[in-house]
């Protein structure tokens, strides 16, 4: 741990190797700037817990890649609760488990960062905003052909999120939301759910514990 580190040294790579930077700044508490990161060619596993539980940090370093790798990102900024601003993500192809718990547990997350992809890959956004309190608008998630466990979880206790964003999708994919937006105590309508064909436990516990929800959407299937 370093929690007195308060600046980050520079790092200009921008071809990237499998973990390279994995767990760098891991619960470095006092960090309030992150690093620039200009990579643009990522590898598996390259910035996992980078900055893992580094609660002074509010603003994240912007991300130039339209190429992603598996687990990329993954838990990249886990239990930042300082941070209120989410970096933009270009990427329109991704890759598996790339943003999965991204964000996780950020209270302090009040908008999520628009997101452009439109070829989905399995895990993709799993648990990106689970345990994001403060997280009032969702982004938008027009992509029509899913992934396995794409969303899986993805808002899950997201509690301050009071409308849901559009389902469009009509091929599913198995357990592509499940879970999606269990204890969202704040949602008061659910979004229409399309699909004439289903996949497996694709809606498994979509609204699970969602004390607010007064309206059950219609189910064409």
């Amino acid at each position: 741990e370093c929690a007195s580190l308060t600046t980050a040294p520079e790092l200009p790579a921008t071809t990237l190797a499998e973990r390279c930077y994995y767990g760098m700044f891991y619960k470095c508490a006092g960090l309030t700037t992150a690093p620039e990161l200009p990579a643009t060619i990522l590898a598996a596993r390259c910035y996992c817990y980078m900055f893992y539980k580094c609660a002074g940090l509010t603003t994240a370093p912007e991300l130039l890649a339209t190429t992603l790798a598996d687990y990329c990102y993954n838990h990249m900024f886990s239990y930042c609760t300082g941070l209120t601003t989410a970096p933009k993500l270009p990427a329109t192809t991704l890759a598996d488990y790339c943003y999965s718990y991204m964000f996780w547990q950020c209270a302090g997350l009040t908008k999520a960062p628009e997101l452009l992809a439109t070829t989905l890959a399995p895990y993709c956004y799993s648990s990106m905003f689970y345990g994001c309190t403060g997280l009032t608008t969702a982004p938008e998630l027009p992509v029509m052909t899913l992934a396995k466990n794409c969303y899986y979880q993805m808002f899950q206790g997201c509690t301050s999120l009071t409308t849901a964003p559009k389902l469009p999708a009509t091929t599913m994919a198995e357990a592509c939301y499940s879970y999606m937006f269990w204890n969202c105590d704040g949602l008061t309508a659910a979004p229409e759910l399309p699909a004439t064909t289903l996949a497996k436990d694709c809606y498994q516990g979509i609204f699970r514990d969602c004390d607010g929800l007064t309206t059950a959407p219609e189910l064409p299937a």
